[in-house]
């Protein structure tokens, strides 16, 4: 049955009348590659992952992507045009055969008006994504290449199950996919690769890309934003 409680955005709130909200939204599958939200698009909808996975990304009038973000199942966009009404900020495609709930904006708004614990999530959300963007911004204007790759497969990874000091990007990276996140060419990220390879802080292997030595990385990174000050 498609109804919001399926949708991980609204599990846990007590307050929260569903069948008041469920004949009011749209349940959508897309093919992979697939476009889901255009760019300055004046559409204002909500929509929650529910299987699968999108990509979030910038596409120049000359062609060049710039991947902001990829999301998976749980997950969800477009909440700024439901909040202010103003055009999508980015265009929205599906890496993989996926099931979306789409909430119209209104619907969404009137929501989030009625449930505090929605709208706790909500704020802590948007709270995240500032302090995730104030961090790249700083990235940008402070580090170099080599440690703004650093600090892009740290926030990639996970901890690798059985190696308590390791951590694992899994799946394995595209570099043309690493190079569009953070600005720079895809030679340049196999560059890279290749020397955190030979110095002993990375390995590739089937499951991915394994970080063997994540805090000689993280502490790079200290001490070029230290140097910066």
């Amino acid at each position: 049955m498609n109804t919001l409680a399926r949708v991980a955005f609204f599990k846990d709130l007590p307050d929260l009348d569903f069948e008041k909200f469920d004949r009011r939204c749209i349940w959508k599958k897309v093919e992979p590659e697939a476009s889901v939200v255009d760019y300055e698009d004046l559409t204002s909808d909500v929509f929650f992952i529910v299987t699968g996975s999108v990509r979030v990304l910038i596409r120049t009038a000359a062609g060049k992507e710039v991947i902001l973000a990829e999301m998976q199942a749980g997950q969800y966009f477009g909440e700024l045009a439901a909040i202010d009404g103003v055009g999508r900020s980015a265009n929205v495609t599906a890496l993989t055969r996926a099931e979306l709930c789409l909430v119209p904006g209104a619907i969404f708004r009137e929501i989030i008006f009625a449930s505090p614990a929605a709208t706790d999530k909500l704020l802590r959300l948007l709270s995240g994504r500032v302090r995730e963007l104030n961090a790249r911004l700083a990235e940008h204007a402070i580090f170099d290449l080599k440690h703004r790759l650093y600090a892009e497969i740290l926030r990639m990874s996970v901890p690798r199950s059985g190696h308590a000091l390791e951590r694992i990007v899994s799946p394995p990276p595209f570099h043309h996919v690493i190079a569009a996140r953070i600005g720079c060419r895809r030679e340049q990220v196999t560059r890279e690769f290749s020397h955190m390879v030979s110095e002993g802080l990375a390995a590739k292997t089937r499951g991915g890309l394994v970080i063997l030595r994540p805090d000689i990385l993280q502490e790079r990174l200290d001490e070029a934003m230290r140097n910066d000050g």
